[in-house]
């Protein structure tokens, strides 16, 4: 079955955010990008809706969650090499963006995140699936 992702996230000021992901390296669909919401393109299957906050607010009754304050998601992005992780996240911080925690590294896993310009949190990670004990890689195939 073909699955495409679409994470959709509130902004207040798309123009900031555009510019901010574009420094990133992300490009967007001009078939969906308006005053209210643009397509951000992760990859050929995922993609993020950033929605100015008062269009967010027609999808949803429920409140929208201060993203600055609270942790509404975490979104985890793959990397090819621990030199992509450390680089996206140069790039988040010298756009403007917030470093919330230091690297991770476990060896055959490193990471990295940022804070956009709402502060959604994004997760940067780098997998050597080589590299796993082999003690782990057991117990996570027996699951």
């Amino acid at each position: 079955m073909a699955t495409k992702i679409f994470v959709n996230l509130p902004v207040k000021d798309l123009n900031k955010s555009v510019d901010f992901f574009t420094k990133l390296g992300y490009s967007f669909n001009p078939q969906f990008t308006n005053e209210n919401a643009t397509c951000m393109i992760i990859s050929e299957d995922i993609f993020v809706m950033l929605l100015v906050e008062p269009f967010f607010k027609s999808f949803t009754k429920k409140e929208i969650a201060d993203a600055t304050q609270t942790t509404e998601s975490i979104i985890c992005l793959s990397a090819e090499s621990r030199e992509e992780v450390d680089s996206l996240v140069s790039k988040a911080l010298a756009a403007g963006g917030k470093v919330p925690n230091e690297k991770q590294d476990q060896g055959f896993m490193y990471g990295h995140g940022f804070e956009d310009l709402d502060g959604h949190l994004w997760e940067v990670a780098y997998m050597d699936l080589n590299a796993i004990p082999q003690h782990q890689a057991v117990a996570e195939a027996s699951k």
